[in-house]
């Protein structure tokens, strides 16, 4: 999972000791062994696993900006094979996507930050979008990707363009390698994916096994203070908030407030039509107890809500 600056012959010494290790490679090379899939969507969508890496032979009083780009790995398009369960090819590669980098957003920087801990893409955006203007990178789906490290050492001197192509080495890792999809084709990366990834809770069973039986996960968000934990429910089985209960209650408030805000702002023909040959005085003194039950109810609702909240 380490890498070695390959050497020249001529490159600055800033770069000739740069070493890197590649991050999670354990599950990196689960995925490659799979056929890792990365989705590309129009808006952008980061990779997982994410590219990290750890840095180590840098000079710790120089500058280096860190970048990455991704070069197709063959000239073929490809397709899926469901019944076979393995990707075969399609036809040649369509056009090159524009080429672009991905600077990380901290460079530049000097190489005792870098080195003092993991460097991580986790910014970077994968898009299938050519017209794109955020600055993602520009993949054609069901194609081959290498994702590419490089190092640029940040020449202070004043002819440091002449040297630009000793101040620079390069990275690449095979396990890393990706086909790009707009939606998963192996339900294995799919299932590989929602077991590691700690975004995708949610999409989780209980155990690594497929649900058997009725029951499904449910997840519930509490807020930033609290934690997400899954709930089990089984058919039949009544939730205390959410449930009819508490929409007939709601329907009933509902009503009450119907009749205690509504009619009072009547016009004078649909409080005619509506009261008919009901005496004024009596649709009062209703609409006036309507009133001051739904005011009690409405005082109950936000005591249980409080009780329930401390």
């Amino acid at each position: 999972g380490a890498q070695l600056c390959f050497l020249s012959g001529q490159d600055a010494p800033q770069v000739s000791g740069v070493r890197v290790q590649l991050e999670m490679h354990a599950l990196w090379q689960q995925f490659d062994r799979l056929g890792t899939e990365m989705i590309v969507t129009k808006a952008g969508r980061r990779m997982f696993p994410t590219f990290q890496v750890h840095i180590s032979g840098m000079d710790p009083a120089s500058e280096y900006v860190l970048l990455m780009d991704f070069i197709l790995v063959d000239d073929k398009r490809y397709r899926y094979a469901f019944h076979s369960s393995s990707w075969l090819v399609a036809g040649k590669a369509d056009a090159a996507a524009p080429s672009r980098m991905h600077f990380h957003p901290d460079s530049p920087a000097r190489g005792a930050q870098w080195m003092k801990q993991t460097v991580s893409f986790d910014t970077l955006k994968l898009t299938n979008n050519l017209l794109d203007d955020n600055g993602h990178m520009i993949l054609n789906s069901m194609h081959r990707y290498q994702p590419r490290f490089h190092v640029v050492y940040v020449d202070p001197g004043p002819n440091s363009h002449l040297n630009a192509h000793k101040n620079f080495c390069s990275f690449s890792f095979p396990e890393t390698r990706f086909m790009a999809v707009t939606a998963y084709q192996n339900h294995r990366i799919t299932q590989l994916k929602i077991a590691s990834n700690p975004f995708a809770k949610g999409f989780r069973t209980s155990d690594t096994q497929d649900w058997v039986g009725p029951s499904r996960p449910l997840t519930v968000w509490c807020p930033p203070e609290g934690r997400r934990e899954p709930l089990t429910t089984k058919p039949g089985e009544q939730k205390s908030w959410g449930s009819t209960t508490f929409n007939s209650t709601r329907v009933f408030l509902l009503f009450l407030l119907f009749f205690s805000c509504v009619l009072p702002h009547l016009s004078v023909h649909q409080f005619q039509s509506l009261t008919i040959s009901m005496p004024v005085f009596q649709l009062a003194f209703i609409i006036k107890m309507i009133n001051i039950i739904f005011q009690l109810v409405l005082l109950c609702v936000n005591m249980h809500v409080f009780y329930h909240l401390l």
